[in-house]
């Protein structure tokens, strides 16, 4: 029998290293054997397998991406539990390793109840699951983020300019939160705290007035607090989620018009998900993938690899899918101390 490993959702920096890690405490530690489906749950459903054994993984640990690829694909749209248990067992597959964010633990979830033996491992760049005290990528894309911002503030030093610079963040402004501080921002703009134009045109001004270019850093999420939904103007994802991004575009007209300050956007985008990942984020897949094969020797299904401090642990699909763990209110409000 064999282990079978995808990678579902958004990519991710250290996607790699977490098979890298779960392949090798396979090999070395159970004489385990790997497969790897490609595209995510669109590769189980169809049973597009790839061989996962130490050839296939030699030096991906600081590699960016997937090997195995990944898609948004809903396995209930392709026959559900039955094809992939039946996937499974035309191929000699015991057990899965999920490796996906939200939507894929909640698909994963789903398949377990209905008898399919599946460990989670969490990536979700925004760092928005409560289960777990990080998760990889996050600090790669504050990392890619912040550097955007110190040269956006260059541009705007020589130009007088306000710069707007829109980051990922669904539903939670970590990440903006933490590039913001690093960066020095004048404003941080998050989901979790509705904002008004106003108040955001009196951080820039009295930037301004101090002599220094304004930086905002906004995440895809936020709302102004005239605003009763994200701005989406993508359409839905294959789990029904509206695609955002573009929030950054509505503010910078409204902050020019109200201040006269000449206003640029960037949105940071994808880039943030690209590259190499850091040393943190390297250590931490890693630690998590080794974790995910001792979780499937054990037979702990059902279950998310989680931090806890320094410490690997594991929690139920339902902990881990419970409530994403929001920016609280006193950790904004430190960061809003530095604003303007």
């Amino acid at each position: 029998m064999a282990i079978g490993m995808l990678t579902s959702g958004g990519d991710c920096p250290g996607l790699n290293a977490v098979i890298r890690g779960a392949v090798l405490k396979g090999y070395k530690v159970y004489d385990q054997e790997f497969v790897g489906f490609r595209n995510g749950w669109k590769g189980v459903v169809e049973g597009d397998i790839m061989p996962l054994g130490r050839p296939q993984i030699i030096g991906i640990g600081k590699q960016g991406g997937t090997i195995l690829g990944t898609s948004r694909t809903n396995p209930f749209e392709g026959g559900g539990a039955e094809r992939v248990a039946e996937v499974m067992e035309q191929n000699g597959i015991d057990a899965l390793i999920a490796i996906g964010g939200e939507g894929t633990l909640a698909a994963a979830k789903r398949l377990t109840d209905a008898g399919i033996k599946i460990v989670g491992v969490p990536k979700t760049i925004d760092n928005d699951l409560s289960a777990t005290d990080y998760t990889f990528g996050f600090d790669t894309a504050v990392q890619i983020a912040t550097e955007a911002m110190d040269r956006l503030r260059t541009t705007g030093d020589s130009h007088g300019r306000c710069m707007v610079a829109e980051v990922m963040g669904r539903h939670v402004g970590w990440i903006a939160l933490h590039s913001g501080m690093a960066a020095g921002a004048h404003a941080i703009l998050i989901p979790e705290r509705k904002t008004s134009i106003e108040q955001i045109c009196e951080w820039v001004q009295s930037a301004m007035d101090r002599g220094r270019a304004p930086l905002v850093v906004v995440a895809e999420g936020f709302k102004l607090d005239s605003m009763d939904d994200e701005h989406s103007e993508r359409g839905l994802d294959a789990f029904g989620r509206p695609r955002l991004g573009g929030i950054g575009e509505i503010i910078a007209p409204m902050i020019e018009a109200r201040t006269g300050i000449e206003t640029r956007a960037t949105t940071l985008g994808h880039i943030q998900r690209g590259g190499t990942p850091t040393s943190y984020d390297r250590v931490l897949a890693t630690r998590y993938g080794m974790a995910a094969t001792d979780s499937v020797m054990d037979g702990h299904w059902g279950r998310m690899i989680s931090l806890s401090g320094t410490s690997i642990t594991h929690v139920s699909f339902e902990d881990a899918l419970g409530t994403l763990k929001t920016v609280p209110d006193f950790r904004y409000d430190e960061a809003a101390v530095l604003f303007g």
